[in-house]
């Protein structure tokens, strides 16, 4: 009987002592928290399609025309097509194609890219949306960018957009055939408007693709409307040297968190000839919206 004190007394320090932690641990709980962290929702695609079985073999046939006249184990070999070499197979693939036909050789390519956003505060779509709007305002589009976004520093706005090796073109689009002289006409105009002499016409012919006000205006690089999220074509004529004027027709659209871009192009064997803008833009648009269902699938 001498030990039943203590005992209470020990009983009594160990409820005192729970009491105690669970009070601290509930004032602890009831005390507001941080600011609560939202995550961006990832984007709708997780993987890329097999670049170099995108395209189906009558599409390739009908964009390198050259294909048909090789031989049955060279043209399986062309249509196989050469992958483009990425570090990350899982954000980035592609695939090009050649054909040299006797009138003119033809290259095909098709890049996918997946864009990952690292910050949890910015989705895959906003920063794949960024990304285009970058590639859109680099390609100077004639009346500037997509509604809604602005270009980047220190790129031109101006009205007429550029004119990219629009100097070096000649001659009627898709017509084949070059004109070495400007007409009188044209000549004099020329000289009129601007007072230069450089023997050819400053301003562009007015059935120039991309002149503001000629007949062929529509085939100006411009955004496309109904080709995934959005979209874009550029149109390049140029001419190294005295070699033969080469065209390159790309368009570049966005769906969700993937960007791809078709280029299609095209030199001529024969110096005078001019590409067909109209032949290569409508192939390259056609192409972009087959990709476009392949992504979707």
């Amino acid at each position: 009987m001498a030990y039943v004190p203590g005992v209470a007394l020990l009983a009594a320090l160990a409820v005192g002592c729970s009491a105690g932690s669970d009070g601290s641990a509930t004032d602890a709980d009831s005390k507001p928290g941080g600011p609560t962290v939202t995550t961006a929702p990832p984007g709708k695609y997780r993987t890329l399609p097999a670049p170099c079985r995108a395209v189906p073999a009558s599409t390739l046939k009908d964009l390198l025309p050259g294909v048909a006249e090789l031989p049955r184990q060279q043209q399986e070999k062309a249509l196989r097509g050469s992958p483009t070499i990425t570090y990350d197979t899982d954000r980035k693939v592609g695939c090009s194609w050649k054909a040299d036909a006797p009138d003119s050789s033809r290259n095909l390519s098709i890049d996918f890219e997946r864009v990952v956003s690292y910050d949890p505060l910015v989705s895959d779509d906003d920063r794949a949306r960024s990304l285009y709007v970058k590639k859109e305002n680099a390609a100077e589009l004639p009346g500037g960018t997509t509604p809604g976004t602005a270009p980047e520093k220190g790129a031109p706005t101006s009205a007429g957009g550029r004119e990219k090796g629009q100097e070096k073109e000649t001659g009627k689009a898709g017509d084949g055939k070059g004109s070495a002289d400007p007409s009188p006409s044209a000549s004099d105009s020329a000289s009129t408007s601007s007072g230069t002499s450089s023997g050819t016409s400053s301003d562009t012919s007015s059935d120039t693709p991309g002149t503001p006000g000629g007949s062929n205006e529509d085939l100006r690089p411009r955004v496309v409307d109904g080709l995934g999220d959005a979209a874009f074509l550029d149109d390049l004529l140029t001419r190294a040297g005295s070699t033969a004027q080469h065209r390159t027709v790309s368009v570049v659209f966005r769906t969700s968190n993937v960007i791809v871009t078709v280029r299609y192009n095209e030199q001529p064997a024969l110096v005078t000839k001019v590409p067909d803008s109209k032949e290569l833009q409508d192939k390259a648009q056609a192409l972009a919206r087959k990709l476009a269902e392949v992504i979707s699938e």
